[in-house]
């Protein structure tokens, strides 16, 4: 028979609510013991700690500035800097201001009995126990400071955080005002330096003036001025005009003497404004019309017209006369232009070479000039600085410490908090608890579902057996636990390929697995279903099927194998009808190997011709051999596994030993389930339960009735009281 193949699980599926549920409430001892022990640890060590108390005292702090703003100064406005504000905590709990804490408030001698046995402490001593008692934190995002003082003594604390607080404001005063007297010393000192420098440069000054006879326009003035400069510049300025002047002159003259004479007398009139040529244009075009309009009525040979166009000739001859005067005019007009601007240029290169030479030699006197200025007025920048600096220290500067809130004895303690202390031992605890359950869960690498049995073994589940069953004997056909068999019967019966298929041995991998008790039950409901069954005590070292019967374990399947005595006298018959039992024997110690005789395949083949269904109990198949050798020799095995006591890899190493040596492995039963506990069986059982146990009421109701005289109600009454589930 093939060996069932369950389909693959995927590995990564995910759990659902009711699996960590299910977790929780197996694992609830675990929960609770941890829950419990955190928090009446928690609750004991709240209580047993003493009561510290916390005193704050409240400062704003500021950059260092005056109460009025400054001469000379704008508006002193202050930002919010974070890295200011984190400099002031690492002063606050400086040894500066903390020791001058401890001196003034005495604490070596007053701490010397608490925390040094009575030997007076040394100042570092009291420095490190002190800075462990504050605390300085930023109040929100505003310049305020909080320095809070943790002590056992509620008045030593707000004292000694008041104390911090003052020493802390006057030992920013004292810095200020040190650092305003220092720099106004060093700006003095500087300030005397510099007025000699500037008397020195001036005598200096005065000295090269009169050397060298230079006269200098701006002598009081920060800048040198002397003649030749200012004549270059004038030069300068007329040549750029001469220039002009003859560019422009010789452009027009080379432009007009380019046109022709009827255009030179319409351009020159616009250019030259001389009445002459004016007059001479206007007589010839007067002479043109008269001669055009007498030409129509009169030939040329009349005196009139002829008169006319004398004139006209005459007119045009002093026309051309008049405009090559003008022409050659302004020919010499750009020859004067020209002149002049070769003359300016001559004097400006004169003046540039007596300005150059003049400047060598006054480039000491002016370079004296300029330090002396540059002196003059770092001079008078220091001597406002210093006036600045004075009136600066003599306003007060009392707002850059503000003492705003200042410490009082707490009314209550600050540590331990009882209430808050205790709520978070048990939330601690409680998420504690479930973390180890769900670690140890995650450690647990036993059997827990029945997807953890296909998927690791892929093998069937044929059964759930519950937990604490015994022997079907004892409890009866009509037991609850009884059916749980019953559905392992049945799915044993559906599961055979082959009804010749009757030998079967129930296998486990360790000890305590529950086989021998699943063996008993399961023939004992084949034999009350009415098939003849006979079981064979086959755990020749541990026999404990007769246990279950109340009978004598003197001779048996030993005795039979040993050829002693004969398979009738073997078998016993039992008070369970339509069962027999052979008892495993007495077993010597030099026949450990007697079930791989060929006297047991004989024995095998004679009880199966004899009985419907045989049953082999067999000893841990990971313990010894006989389990292998049974599982090789009968034609079905069922393994057993017991809920959450071995590793995963112990079942499927005993899976594979019988699959090695050729036996068939028809499912897997799982043992000892606790329903109550583990919804995740109650599907296979507890619907069962719920109807034996209503059965059973409805029986002792109806015979509670029939002795009260009472009608007995009708299913669907007695249906709508057990609505209520059980489970």
């Amino acid at each position: 028979m093939e060996n069932f193949k369950a389909p693959p699980t995927p590995t990564d599926s995910k759990l659902h609510f009711l699996d960590y549920w299910r977790i929780i409430r197996i694992r609830k001892t675990v929960i609770l013991a941890v829950f419990l022990l955190v928090v009446l640890t928690t609750t004991a060590v709240t209580y047993i700690l003493p009561p510290i108390f916390n005193s704050t005292v409240r400062i704003q702090v500021d950059k260092d500035q005056t109460d009025v703003d400054p001469i000379f100064a704008g508006k002193n406005l202050q930002t919010y800097d974070p890295f200011f504000i984190q400099t002031q905590f690492e002063i606050i709990q400086s040894k500066t201001n903390l020791y001058q804490v401890i001196q003034d408030l005495d604490l070596n001698r007053k701490w010397a009995e608490r925390f040094n046995g009575g030997s007076p402490l040394k100042t570092p001593e009291t420095f490190q126990i002190l800075k462990n008692k504050i605390d300085v934190q930023q109040f929100r995002n505003t310049s305020l400071i909080e320095v809070k003082v943790r002590d056992e003594d509620k008045d030593e604390a707000a004292e000694i955080a008041n104390k911090i607080a003052t020493v802390y404001r006057e030992i920013r005063l004292e810095q200020d005002r040190s650092r305003g007297n220092k720099g106004i010393e060093a700006l003095e000192r500087q300030y005397k330096e510099q007025d000699q420098k500037v008397r020195d440069l001036q005598t200096e000054v005065d000295r090269l003036k009169r050397a060298e006879n230079i006269n200098d326009i701006n002598a009081d003035g920060r800048f040198s001025s002397t003649l030749e400069p200012e004549t270059v510049r004038r030069l300068e300025n007329a040549r750029i005009e001469a220039d002009a002047d003859y560019v422009q002159w010789n452009t027009l003259s080379q432009e007009l003497k380019g046109l022709k004479i009827e255009a030179l007398k319409r351009r020159l009139p616009t250019i030259v404004p001389d009445l002459v040529l004016q007059e001479l244009i206007q007589k010839q075009n007067a002479a043109e019309q008269n001669l055009a309009s007498l030409g129509k009525d009169v030939t040329k040979d009349h005196p009139d017209y002829i008169r006319i166009a004398t004139l006209l000739a005459t007119v045009k001859d002093q026309l051309d006369a008049k405009l090559t005067g003008i022409l050659e005019g302004l020919d010499t007009k750009v020859a004067q232009y020209k002149a002049r601007f070769n003359q300016i240029n001559e004097r400006l290169e004169t003046a540039k070479k007596n300005d150059i030479e003049k400047s060598e030699k006054y480039r000491s006197y002016f370079r004296a000039k300029q330090d002396m200025e540059t002196a003059k007025d770092m001079k008078q920048v220091l001597q406002m600085k210093i006036s600045q600096e004075q009136f600066n220290l003599a306003i007060p500067r009392s707002n850059i410490v503000l003492i705003t809130d200042w410490a009082e004895p707490a009314l209550r303690p600050f540590r331990p908090n009882i209430p808050l202390n205790i709520a978070l031992g048990v939330i601690v605890g409680l998420f504690v608890g479930v973390g180890l359950a769900f670690f140890i869960e995650y450690l647990d690498t036993s059997v827990k579902t029945i997807d953890d049995v296909e998927r690791a073994l892929q093998a069937p589940v044929l059964g759930v057996i519950p937990q604490n069953v015994g022997s079907l004997v004892d409890e009866g056909p009509d037991s609850p636990h009884a059916e749980a068999y019953r559905v392992l019967r049945t799915n044993l019966l559906f599961s055979r390929k082959d009804d010749g298929l009757n030998s079967i041995t129930v296998v486990s991998g360790g000890a305590g697995e529950g086989k021998s008790t699943t063996l008993f039950n399961l023939a004992t409901v084949f034999a009350q279903s009415g098939q003849r069954v006979l079981i064979i005590d086959s755990d020749l070292r541990r026999p404990s099927i007769h246990k279950f019967l109340r009978l004598a374990n003197g001779i048996g399947l030993t005795n039979y194998l040993l050829k002693q005595n004969t398979l009738e006298e073997v078998i016993q018959t039992t008070t369970i009808p339509n069962l027999d039992f052979m008892p495993s024997g007495k077993l010597p110690s030099s026949s450990m190997g007697i079930l791989n005789s060929s006297k047991m395949k004989e024995m095998i083949q004679e009880v199966k011709r004899r009985y419907d269904f045989v049953f082999f109990d067999s000893p841990p198949i990971m313990g010894v051999s006989d389990a292998s050798i049974l599982a090789s020799e009968v034609d079905l095995s069922l393994q057993v596994i017991q809920y959450r006591k071995y590793p995963q890899a112990m079942t499927i190493r005993a899976k594979q030993m019988v699959e090695k040596v050729g036996g068939c492995l028809l499912g897997v039963v799982l043992n000892n389930i606790n329903i109550s506990q583990d919804s995740y069986y109650y599907y296979y059982s507890g619907y069962y339960y719920d109807y034996y146990s209503k059965r059973d009421d409805s029986e002792e109701e109806g015979k509670s009735a029939a002795k009260n005289g009472e009608k007995k109600k009708t299913p669907t009454e007695q249906s709508r009281i057990d609505l209520k589930p059980k489970y």
